[in-house]
This record gives structure tokens, sequence and C-alpha cells, in this order.
């Protein structure tokens, strides 16, 4: 198992990161949420660039690639949700130019003489309110339901760029071909993945930010950044994301190779994103001062990013759980 990039992956790494910089820039980002701009346009990129298409195992490096550097510009569009966390469960129904989400509980399926009937609500569906598509768990069976037959209303959060959403099964009806046997273990891991490595790029965009401002900001006649309490909180927030970083590429190489250790791994790498992202949240705001506190300063929506990854699909503490329990049922 290689733990460094080809020469492909890093021309990969570098045409998403040109991409987004150019496409995905700060700009959009805060014309979205002070002028209610429409991020269609920036989805439709994707689309035409074949990044929707990475659905494949083999290509899960690839793709922890270009979530990573989504995470770092605040991508306001579905993507994750769709690739991470639809995709997976919804295999033959996932079509690269629509948007999908994954729901993972609330919802019970019973079935009469004429199908399956759907019932129940979701809360905190990602993208659930901008979903062409909704892949339904539940212990029936995974279901793959179209948007127009259920009610979806976005839930107001603190990361206003970010859509969460309540999703509404109401006697919905759903044929027996949109009934799939999916394999939820993998499905989960690729979530859990994403998630981390799209905290991870939102803590590198934090610690860039910071390290930009102490270059330039001046206290007695010197930049702030040369003070050594300013380094230190710089080089934890560095080691922090090196650490997370590392945890999640390694999962998603357990994935594309099937590695049975990818179970464990991927809930190493939320638990890592988790505690990354305490430490630069706070040390980055800290060290912006009583600027970061502003709302004209683009570092509230990478540390808003960053802080939504740690609550999606469990925090920091629930995975170090589950990895311990994990090792004493190996081990013991």
């Amino acid at each position: 198992m290689l733990f460094e990039f080809d020469s492909d992956q890093r021309l990969w790494q570098k045409t998403v990161r040109d991409v987004t910089a150019k496409e995905c820039a700060p700009t959009l980002i805060r014309s979205i949420v002070d002028d209610g701009a429409d991020p269609g346009p920036l989805w439709k990129t994707y689309v035409d660039l074949g990044w929707t298409e990475l659905t494949d195992t083999e290509t899960t490096v690839e793709l922890a690639i270009v979530l990573e550097e989504l995470g770092r510009s605040t991508d306001p569009t579905p993507y994750l949700a769709t690739m991470t966390q639809f995709a997976p469960l919804a295999t033959g129904f996932v079509d690269p130019a629509m948007a999908g989400a994954a729901v993972y509980s609330g919802v019970t399926a019973h079935r009469d003489e004429e199908g399956w009937i759907l019932d129940g609500t979701a809360h905190q569906v990602l993208d659930g309110d901008r979903a062409a598509q909704f892949a339904v768990v539940t212990d029936a069976g995974t279901f793959v339901v179209p948007s127009d037959r259920v009610t979806a209303t976005r839930s107001p959060i603190f990361d206003p760029v970010l859509h969460l959403a309540e999703v509404s099964f109401v006697g919905v009806r759903v044929e027996d071909e949109r009934r799939i046997a999916a394999d939820l273990e993998p499905a989960r891991h690729l979530a859990l993945t994403g998630i981390a490595l799209t905290t991870v790029g939102a803590c590198q965009r934090i610690l860039d930010m910071v390290l930009g401002h102490v270059r330039e900001r001046q206290q007695f006649g010197v930049p702030i950044g040369s003070f050594q309490a300013v380094k230190h909180k710089a080089v934890d927030m560095h080691v922090a994301i090196e650490r997370a970083r590392a945890l999640g590429y390694y999962a998603a190489l357990t994935i594309a190779e099937n590695d049975p250790r990818r179970r464990v791994a991927a809930s190493m790498a939320k638990a890592a994103a988790g505690e990354c992202q305490s430490v630069v949240f706070r040390n980055g705001l800290q060290l912006f001062g009583a600027m970061g506190f502003t709302w004209e300063n683009d570092l509230q929506f990478a540390l808003k990013r960053a802080r939504a990854g740690e609550h999606l699909l469990g925090g920091a503490a629930e995975h170090r759980a589950l990895i311990a329990e994990e090792y004493r049922a190996t081990h013991l």
C-alpha cells in the first residue's frame, strides 16, 4: 500500500486546486451568502469536468483529493452528499448530472398488495432540499426515491453555505425495481472518509489564512508571526492537519484496495479530523484576534465548515469509542 501520491495523482491534485481557485473563489461564497447567488453553474462545472463520475472504488483516492480541495474552498454544491453518501448506496441509479442525498434513519417500509410504502421523517439530511434522488435506508432494504415524491425543507444552521434538510415521507409508494440490496458497511466507510477529508480541507484553509494574517499584522514594529507563542500555535495547527490528512488518505486507500482495515481506518480518519478542527478552530480564531469575529472576514466560512464536519455522522469521541471497541473485539 503506497502512502504517497504518484505523478498522476499530484497532477490531478494541482488540476483540481487550480479549478477550485478559479471557479469556487471566496467571492463566490460571499455572493451566495450575502446576495443569494446560485451555485448551480459551479455544479455544472464539476459535471462537465467529469468529477461526478468518480464512483468506482478504484478511484477513491482521486475522489478524496477532490473532496479535500472542495473543503478548502467551502464548496457550496451538493457534491459531498452526492458522491460519498448517495452514490455508494444507489448503485445503478446514479446519474452524473443529478444531485443525490442519503437518508440513514427515520423512515420505515412496509409492503401491501401494490408494492412498497415508505413512511417517516428524516432529520438533518445533507443536501436533502436540493437532491434529485434519495437513497433511503430501511430495515426492508434501500430504496431509491425521486425527490418529487417527498417533502424537503431546509433547516437553518450555523454554516450558511451548508444545506441540511428535514425530509418527510408520507405514504410514499416505491416500485420493486427501486428497492436494492445496498452494501451499507462500505458505503458508511466512504461517507465517513469523505467528511473527514472535507474537514481537513477546511482546516487547511484556516491555517492558510492565519499564516497570511500573522505575516502582515504587526505589533511593536514586527510581524506577530515572529513571536514564539504565535509560532507554537501555528505549528500545533499544522501538525493536527497533517495527522488528520494522513489518516484520511489512509482510509481512502483501504477503501480503494478493499482492505479489511477500512472499517477502523474510516473511524480513525473521522476522529482525527474532529480533533484537528478543535485545535485549528481554537488557535485560528485566537491568532486572527478581533478580526476573526467579524462578518466581513471570510475566515468564518472555513471555521463553520470545519465545525460542521465534526458534527456530521458522529464526532471524534464517538469514533474513538468505536475504535476502542473494535480493538477489544480483535485483541482481547
